[in-house]
């Protein structure tokens, strides 16, 4: 899949899109994102199983969490098995992954609203947002522009500073749902230990299918040391990078850089 350069080659349509990859390819992955979907929690969204119509696009032809599915898919159907890099956070935030199914991925960005990243570098194809344009729960800037998370943006602009193609990383969460706090969908909480332990059992799938498919044994990072130490404790060693919230940004980037250019040049 080659990197696309300007938005007039963004033409496929979806189902388009999918002929481009094998069949075999699209089961495995078709059926990562069916078990994902299945997922229920106390305090938990699932973005790709369950829809709630306070805060999202409710109707007979739109299926949020279907769209978030065909996200999901379009993305990383040109990463798993060609990605050398694996950037994993803690967990889905409401202004990121709830409402554009991807990790560390908000909706302006697939929008091209995002002031630095374009939608073309996360996928050829045009994805769509899910968060409600006239729900009273979103911010003026949110209902008209989708939603933008500031982490987001630090993680994806420090692939790109570094020169490298987007299709060559690939973004997760350990634990890869939304965990919120009791009757407040639009805020984030810090996972248990069981909801660790539980997503930790998705992201060995996920890395046991980029090598099933081919892929390199990717550079693990991981946004934030706590990330890294969780994942170290089930026996996967990720560098861990300062997390980019609370003045961490351009530590950061820096921490990126160099861990690419000691690891992978």
């Amino acid at each position: 899949m080659s990197l696309f350069t300007s938005e007039e080659e963004k033409t496929l349509s979806f189902d388009e899109y999918m002929t481009s990859f094998g069949t075999n390819q699209i089961a495995k992955v078709q059926q990562f994102i069916d078990w994902l979907g299945q997922y229920r929690g106390e305090l938990v969204h699932n973005p790709w199983g369950e829809v709630n119509p306070d805060l999202e696009i409710v109707r007979p032809d739109f299926d949020a969490a279907q769209v978030r599915r065909n996200n999901l898919m379009a993305y990383l159907l040109p990463r798993l098995g060609r990605s050398k890099i694996f950037v994993v956070a803690e967990a889905v935030g409401y202004q990121g992954g709830r409402f554009s199914g991807i990790a560390i991925t908000c909706e302006r960005m697939l929008l091209n609203k995002h002031k630095t990243i374009r939608a073309h570098q996360i996928t050829p194809v045009t994805l769509q947002r899910t968060s409600s344009p006239v729900s009273s729960m979103l911010k003026r800037t949110q209902r008209e522009q989708g939603f933008n998370e500031p982490t987001d943006t630090v993680v994806w602009s420090a692939i790109i500073e570094q020169e490298i193609d987007p299709y060559d990383a690939l973004f997760w969460n350990i634990f890869p749902f939304h965990p919120h706090k009791a009757d407040e969908p639009l805020t984030n909480r810090t996972p248990t230990e069981s909801e660790q332990q539980l997503g930790w059992e998705y992201t060995k799938r996920l890395l046991a299918l980029h090598t099933e498919l081919g892929g390199p044994e990717p550079l693990v990072l991981a946004v934030g040391q706590k990330s890294a130490d969780t994942m170290g404790r089930f026996g996967l060693s990720a560098i861990g990078l300062r997390h980019p919230a609370n003045g961490g940004a351009n530590l950061y980037r820096e921490g990126f850089a160099e861990a690419v250019e000691r690891v992978l040049r």
